[in-house]
């Protein structure tokens, strides 16, 4: 009797286990970050642009953006942005993480953080 559970838990558990990855395929998982896959995309300078404006505004600071090296997205309620940016203040070019928050349909953006990224 025992041998004939194990049996079908088992059959069971390798039925169901195509459904359960199938699952994962179909696209990011809510909450969990994401690559931009083009991080030239304008929109994405665009953040990028946003988010070294506001930090220069907050801290009076004068940096220029250069590049963003990489990027991540993360659905909430809105979209958050996590990049890695290449900015110089004067001559001196460093790497910063900032996270935008936006809701594009409020017309709405918000800084986060905006780190210099140590290494």
């Amino acid at each position: 009797m025992q041998q004939n559970s194990r049996f079908l838990l088992l059959s069971l558990s390798l039925l169901f286990l195509p459904f359960i990855f199938s699952d994962a395929k179909k696209g990011p998982i809510i909450g969990g970050w994401t690559r931009i896959k083009d991080i030239k995309d304008p929109h994405v300078t665009e953040i990028a642009e946003f988010a070294v404006n506001e930090y220069n505004r907050l801290s009076s600071s004068s940096l220029v953006l250069q590049k963003v090296v990489k990027g991540e997205t993360q659905v909430v309620a809105g979209i958050n942005y996590r990049l890695v940016l290449k900015a110089k203040n004067g001559s001196v070019a460093k790497k910063y993480q900032a996270v935008v928050w936006e809701k594009s349909w409020l017309n709405f953006r918000n800084l986060t953080s905006f780190t210099l990224v140590k290494g």
